[in-house]
């Protein structure tokens, strides 16, 4: 049974309510927080500050989130081992989602690890540096760190299902992937989530979003002020300052009012920060600003 550590002083918020997974009793605040900023410069080593990270960590648990998103490849194991240090025994409730699919070299570089034997191994490297029986959701990386690439991903796929006959998986998503590559995958497992590049500027996943949504799978965006142009961010920038908030507030709120299958995994390292971040579940965008944005992005958008 996980307990939570202790007491905890810090209010909880609403935030924005909650995401059941499909085929699942998790119930996800649709803000939640993604722990690669937990690692060092470069998501490689440990961080320059690791009580902050493990400060971090727990503040955000207080606050309601229920939903972390980590890797064993982050650090690489430096996130796993300091949210294993902050947070395990794990409260009930709590949903650790990790990913599979990719390593690190000595040189930093991220590449591809999607033979059986790779994956295999990190299930296992997951479990043992979260403190964990079984993994609650395994996302499996096909893309580059910025977006999906072509072709099959039946084989690597198949051996997370395996995994999950053996009951060191819970359930599977997917993460940078295309909208072929999702289809393929559920034909042969059930997919919970799919976790992709999309953002205000950003928005070639915009009919693959209200697909999921009609089925009920959550979408999980990264990199929320990524890709951004000089001029686009000149609109973010001004649609923040219109309502006294910050541009990743705004972002943010702008993201949770798009669809209600995504949830969100903004990251930090900072309690400042953090504490910015859980506040844009509280923003509401008025009509004339979510316009104003929905324009950033429309020529990106493919539907």
């Amino acid at each position: 049974m996980r307990k939570v550590e202790g007491k905890r002083m810090t209010k909880q918020m609403e935030l924005v309510g909650s995401y059941t997974l499909p085929g699942t009793s998790m119930a996800l605040k649709r803000m939640g927080y993604g722990a690669m900023q937990l690692a060092g410069p470069q998501v490689w080593g440990p961080p320059r500050d690791v009580d902050e990270a493990i400060a971090v960590l727990r503040e955000a648990v207080a606050s309601g989130v229920n939903h972390i998103d980590t890797s064993d490849y982050y650090g690489p194991h430096v996130t796993n081992q300091i949210i294993k240090r902050a947070l395990h025994p794990y409260p009930d409730g709590l949903v650790i989602v990790t990913k599979l699919g990719a390593r690190r070299k000595e040189d930093k570089s991220w590449v591809h690890a999607r033979s059986r034997q790779e994956l295999i191994d990190g299930v296992h490297d997951n479990l043992r540096n979260l403190g964990l029986d079984a993994l609650d959701v395994v996302n499996l990386r096909v893309g580059a760190v910025m977006g999906p690439e072509e072709g099959s991903i039946e084989e690597p796929l198949t051996v997370l299902v395996e995994l999950k006959s053996q009951g060191l998986i819970r359930h599977i998503g997917l993460s940078n992937v295309n909208r072929a590559q999702v289809a393929e995958a559920q034909k042969i497992t059930e997919i919970v989530c799919v976790q992709n590049f999309y953002n205000v500027a950003q928005r070639s996943d915009e009919g693959l979003i209200d697909e999921l949504a009609k089925q009920g799978i959550a979408y999980v965006p990264f990199f929320p002020l990524g890709g951004f142009t000089p001029l686009q961010s000149l609109v973010l920038d001004e649609a923040a300052a219109s309502v006294t908030a910050t541009p990743m507030q705004v972002a943010l709120a702008w993201l949770l009012q798009r669809s209600p299958n995504i949830l969100l995994i903004p990251g930090t390292s900072s309690l400042g920060h953090l504490r910015e971040n859980l506040k844009a579940a509280e923003l509401q965008l008025p009509a004339d600003i979510i316009a104003k944005l929905d324009s950033v992005g429309a020529r990106a958008a493919k539907g």
